[in-house]
Order: structure tokens, then sequence, then C-alpha cells
């Protein structure tokens, strides 16, 4: 209704609010609220390390997987971009460290060794319905147990401790101060640390989980769907024979 009101007002100054309402709500519909981060840092800092310090909260309070909230944090970074191919990238290291520290394999090798058509559910412990989907298939952290789950519990805490102190502080974190961080909690922890990408590619992953699907789909058909295909069968058979 308000950028409606503000389609009508034909002038330079209808023109600049249009401008300043589809950016704040294209930031509300990405982070789900907007903030004018220059103006609030020169006014004091204040509003802009209140509310990020209640984001924080929020984020610690969700009931997000636990190493994902790890990932909603580094998007407090002052220097986050979601579109940038550095953001992409440097989230999936941390995907990576994390799965890494907690079971020794990275996300693609966790899917890579794990995904087994002849296994209940292909190997999967978490899903929505009644079977596993393919899209299921290919995210790391569908394939462990409660025992790994649990144990992202103390890592995780710890961070987000240090997240809530820093935005108390109203101290600006950039994206390479919270992997720093991460880092020296992983070590304090005595967790093993990732060194490298992996031995297994998030395509050869993918590829295997597709194909371990396919095969797992057949292996669980339901009476009916098999008895269609028996009946296709026989009838490409008749075909063949006249």
């Amino acid at each position: 209704m308000i950028i409606s009101v503000g389609y009508r007002v034909k002038s330079k100054r209808g023109t600049q609010f249009r401008i300043w309402a589809i950016g704040i709500l294209k930031e509300y519909m990405k982070k789900g609220f907007a903030l004018d981060d220059e103006r609030l840092k020169n006014l004091g800092g204040g509003g802009y390390f209140k509310e990020l310090l209640e984001r924080i909260r929020d984020i610690c309070a969700s009931e997000e997987v636990l190493y994902r909230q790890v990932l909603e944090i580094y998007a407090t970074s002052i220097d986050y971009d979601p579109k940038a191919e550095i953001s992409i990238q440097f989230f999936k290291k941390v995907q990576n460290k994390i799965h890494y520290a907690i079971h020794g394999q990275t996300t693609a090798e966790v899917i890579y060794t794990r995904v087994d058509a002849e296994k209940e559910f292909m190997g999967l412990m978490t899903f929505a319905g009644n079977q596993p989907i393919l899209k299921e298939a290919v995210i790391a952290k569908n394939y462990l147990n409660e025992k790994e789950l649990r144990a992202m519990g103390p890592l995780v805490s710890g961070y987000l401790d240090f997240a809530e102190r820093q935005a108390e502080r109203e101290q600006v974190m950039t994206m390479s101060d919270w992997a720093e961080h991460l880092e020296r909690i992983l070590t304090m922890s005595g967790e093993q640390l990732l060194q490298g990408n992996g031995s297994v590619t998030h395509k050869q992953a993918v590829d295997k989980a597709t194909s371990e699907y396919r095969k797992y789909k057949t292996r669980i058909l339901s009476d009916v769907e098999k008895d269609y295909l028996n009946s296709i069968k026989i009838l490409e058979q008749k075909t063949d024979k006249n």
C-alpha cells in the first residue's frame, strides 16, 4: 500500500521514495529486517548493535540444526554479501570445517561414503516424509546420527556465546574474524582440523547420491508399481512377438 501511494506521486521526491522503498523491501525479504548500517554507526552505533544483538539472540533460540546457526552468524559480518562467490565458497568451507571436526569427513565425503541403496532409507538418518527424496539425499547433515548432532552442541554454543559478547561490546566483525575464532574454538576443544578440501568433490557426492537414489527407488517399489511395470513388460513382449 505504501509503495502504491509512492507511485502516485509523480515528482522527483516520489521517484526517490520508490527507489528507497524497493531497496528496503529487498533487504527485508532477504534478511528478515532492514538496517541503515552507515547512518546508525555514525550516530554512535547504539541502534545498530542493539538490533545486531537481538538478531544473534534470535539465532541462538532458533530450532535450526546447530551447524546452520554458525553459518547464520557469518551473515552478520560487516563485509558479508550473500550473492558474492567468495561468500558462497566461504560458507562451504565453514560447513566442511564443522563436519570434519565432529566426524572426520567433509560434507561431500559424508554423502559419498554413507549413501547406499541397499541400506534402510538409503543410509539417511533424517528426512521429512515416509521415504527420503533426492533433494534430502544430497544434504550431508541428513546422514548424521544423534550422537554426531549432539556433539556439535558444545562447539556451537561457545561460538554463539562469543558472537553475543562481541555484539554487546559493539565490536564490528568481518568474515575473516569469525573464521579465525572458529579455528581457535576447534583447536581449544581438541577437535581435528580440516586441511585442504577433502578427497571427494561436491559433484562426485551428488552423482553418487543420485545413482544410489535411483537404485533405491527401484528396490522399494510398491506391489502396485511392480504389477504395473510387469504388465508393461508383458505388453512389450507380446508386441515383439507380433
